[in-house]
C-alpha cells in the first residue's frame, strides 16, 4: 500500500537537499575566491556545470526514460547527492593544490542527483492521488524555497560565528539532509509513473508547439530566478558594499524567503497561473533594474530580495500551466520542461561571471568606474546583473503572447 504522507515527506526532504546543492556553493564563492584564489569566471563556471549537468540528465530522461528503473532511480538519488557533497568538501580539504578540480567533480556528481530529482519529484507528486494537484505541485516547489532560506540563513550565521575556515564542517552538516530523504524512501512503495517509450504517444510532444513555447518560457523563468539566487550574495557585498552577513541575511535569505512566500501563497490561495506569470516577469524587470541602478544600497538590497517574490512562480508556474494544457505529458514532458529551466539557470549566472570579469579587466570600464566613484569589480558586478533584467524584459512580450488565449486542447 502506498504511504502518501511518507512519500511526500521523502520528496520534500529531497527538495531541501536540492536547495542545499543550489544555494550552499554561492555563499561560499568569496571564501573559495579568497582561500583558493579562484576567479569569478571559474566560480560562475561551477554554476554553469551545476545546471548543465542537470540539463544533460533532463535530456537523457527526455529520450531514454523507458530504459530506467524509475523506482530504484528515485530512491538512489539522495545517495548520489550525499556522495557529491562529500567530494565537494573532502577533495579541497585534503588536496588544496587542486581544490578547483575537487569542486568541479563534486558539483557534477551532486548536480546529476539534482537533475534526477527535478524530473522525478514532480512526476511522483503528480502521480499521487490528490484533491488539488496544483496546490501539491506549488507546495513541492515552495519547500525548495524554504530550504534555501534555511541554507542561506544558517550557513551565513555559521560562517559568521565560526569563520569561513569552518566551511568544511558546514558542508558536512548539510549532507544529513539527503541522507534523511534516503531513509524515508527505504521500504516505501512509489506510485506508478507514466514513463513513455519508443512507440508511446509522448512522441507527439515533439510536434506540440505549446510544449516548446512552454520550454522557452521556463528557460527565461529559470534565468530570471537563478541569476539573482546565485549572485545576490556577491552582488550585495561587492557592488553595494554591504557586509557579507547583512547581505546574505537581508538580501539572499530574504530573496529565498519571498520566493517561498510567493509559492506558498499560490499553493493556498492561487488561481489564474497565466496572469500570475505575466505579472511576475514585469515585476522582476522592475526589481532587477532597481537593484542595478539605485544609488541607495538599502533600496538595491530590498530590490534583490523582492526579486524572489516576483520570480517565485516563474518555474513551478510554467510547469503547472503546461500540465494543464498537456495533461498526458508524463515524465517526458517534465524532463523537457526541466531541461528548459536548467538551461536558463545555466546561461544566466554564467553570463554574470563572464561580464563581471571582462568589465573589471577593461581599461575603459575601469576609467568609467573611477569616474562613477566605484571599483572595477563593483561596476562589473552591476553590468553582470543586467543579464537578469535583459531576460526579464524579453520574457514580458513572450509570456503575453503565449498566454493571451485560453488553454488550447492538447494536440
Amino acid at each position: 500500500m502506498i504511504n502518501t504522507k511518507r512519500i511526500k515527506s521523502a520528496c520534500y526532504s529531497m527538495n531541501v537537499a536540492m536547495a542545499v546543492i543550489g544555494n550552499l556553493p554561492p555563499i561560499l564563492f568569496l571564501t573559495f575566491h579568497n582561500k583558493f584564489d579562484i576567479s569569478f569566471s571559474l566560480l560562475g563556471l561551477l554554476v554553469l556545470l551545476n545546471f548543465s549537468t542537470q540539463l544533460l540528465v533532463d535530456l537523457v530522461f527526455s529520450f531514454f526514460s523507458h530504459k530506467f528503473n524509475i523506482q530504484a532511480t528515485v530512491k538512489l538519488t539522495p545517495l548520489i547527492s550525499t556522495l557529491g557533497l562529500l567530494v565537494f568538501v573532502l577533495w579541497p580539504t585534503f588536496m588544496p593544490s587542486s581544490a578547483y578540480l575537487g569542486l568541479v567533480f563534486g558539483t557534477v556528481i551532486f548536480s546529476a542527483s539534482s537533475g534526477l530529482a527535478e524530473v522525478l519529484l514532480s512526476a511522483v507528486i503528480a502521480a499521487l492521488p490528490s484533491d488539488n494537484p496544483e496546490r501539491d505541485m506549488s507546495k513541492l516547489h515552495s519547500i525548495y524555497a524554504w530550504g534555501a532560506v534555511g541554507v542561506v540563513s544558517l550557513g551565513s550565521l555559521f560562517l559568521l560565528v565560526f569563520s569561513s575556515d569552518a566551511w568544511q564542517i558546514l558542508t558536512l552538516i548539510f549532507t544529513l539532509v539527503p541522507l534523511s530523504s534516503f531513509l524515508l524512501y527505504l521500504g516505501a512503495e512509489l506510485p506508478p509513473l507514466a514513463v513513455g517509450g519508443k512507440t508511446d504517444a509522448s512522441h507527439s510532444l515533439y510536434k506540440n508547439k505549446v510544449m516548446w513555447l512552454s520550454v522557452v518560457a521556463i528557460f527565461l523563468g529559470g534565468a530570471i530566478e537563478c541569476t539573482m539566487a546565485q549572485w545576490a550574495s556577491s552582488f550585495t557585498e561587492v557592488a553595494l558594499g554591504i557586509p557579507k552577513i547583512y547581505g546574505d541575511v537581508f538580501g539572499v535569505a530574504l530573496f529565498a524567503l519571498t520566493l517561498g512566500l510567493g509559492r506558498t501563497f499560490y499553493a493556498k490561495y492561487g488561481k489564474n497561473i497565466e496572469k500570475i506569470l505575466i505579472l511576475g516577469v514585469i515585476a522582476a524587470s522592475v526589481c532587477y533594474l532597481t537593484a542595478v541602478f539605485s544609488s541607495i544600497p538599502i533600496i538595491a538590497l530590498v530590490a534583490c530580495a523582492l526579486t524572489g517574490f516576483s520570480a517565485s512562480m516563474l518555474w513551478p508556474g510554467n510547469i503547472i500551466a503546461v500540465s494543464d494544457r498537456i495533461p498526458t505529458g508524463g515524465v517526458v514532458m517534465f524532463a523537457r520542461m526541466a531541461a528548459g529551466g536548467d538551461l536558463g539557470a545555466s546561461v544566466g549566472p554564467e553570463l554574470v561571471g563572464i561580464i563581471t570579469d571582462v568589465v573589471a579587466a577593461n581599461p575603459r570600464m575601469l576609467s568609467l568606474a573611477s569616474e562613477l566613484g566605484m571599483s572595477g569589480e563593483q561596476l562589473g558586478m552591476k553590468c553582470g546583473l543586467l543579464v537578469g533584467a535583459l531576460f526579464s524584459l524579453i520574457a514580458i512580450p513572450l509570456y503575453i503572447a503565449i498566454f493571451k488565449k485560453k488553454n488550447p486542447k492538447e494536440k
